[in-house]
């Protein structure tokens, strides 16, 4: 059975507080994790460019804007992230501007390798992989859905591309990005929309 620790949601962070540990590490030339390579240095460095030109070009849709003030339930977001992911660079940015339409809905996060008890109960397919966002209930904290590492379609050219011999990773990782560049937000947007009205 899932369990989220009250503990666990205390300790979490807003987003602000995230975002300025990011750029605190990148200034002392780190990033989060124990993994401190300069290649994972470098993509952090990215990640955090990525972050804050998606924090000033992303803006929901008058679609989602709509659907979204009829739904008030309480909830946390509670996501799993790092700073060197660029999976969670794409989306969190993207998290933080959705979690602002629903009054009722507070975003944390945590980082996963200090949490990888509460990681190993949010798998997939297996893997640690991130950002995950446990959707739960305000109150009584029981988890009623969850989200991620990133949007259907673009994990199902994630999951083709594993299956292929000798791929190459680099080149691979080029047209992820290239995907959520195209995609401008909007798959996650929907994916987001759709949790929450199967959580009301």
């Amino acid at each position: 059975m899932q369990e989220i620790k009250a503990s666990q949601i205390e300790s979490a962070m807003a987003y602000e507080e995230y975002v300025n540990l990011l750029d605190q590490l990148m200034a002392e030339g780190k990033t989060t994790g124990e993994d401190q390579s300069e290649k994972m240095v470098h993509y952090a460095g990215l990640n955090q460019q990525r972050m804050k030109r998606i924090s000033k070009t992303f803006n929901p849709s008058d679609k989602f804007r709509a659907a979204a003030s009829s739904l008030d339930r309480s909830m946390i977001w509670l996501v799993l992230t790092e700073g060197w992911c660029g999976d969670a660079a794409q989306n969190l940015p993207i998290l933080n501007s959705l979690h602002q339409l629903f009054p009722q809905v507070e975003l944390r996060l945590l980082l996963r390798d200090q949490n990888l008890e509460l990681m190993d109960q949010f798998l997939t397919n297996g893997g640690r992989s991130i950002p995950k966002l446990i959707a739960l209930d305000a109150e009584s904290h029981e988890v009623l859905d969850q989200w991620g590492p990133r949007p259907d379609a673009l994990q199902q050219l994630v999951l083709d591309f594993k299956k292929v011999p000798n791929g190459n990773y680099e080149e691979f990782t080029k047209e992820v990005h290239l995907w959520y560049a195209k995609d401008k937000g909007r798959s996650t947007e929907q994916e987001i929309l759709d949790m929450m009205k199967k959580s009301q």
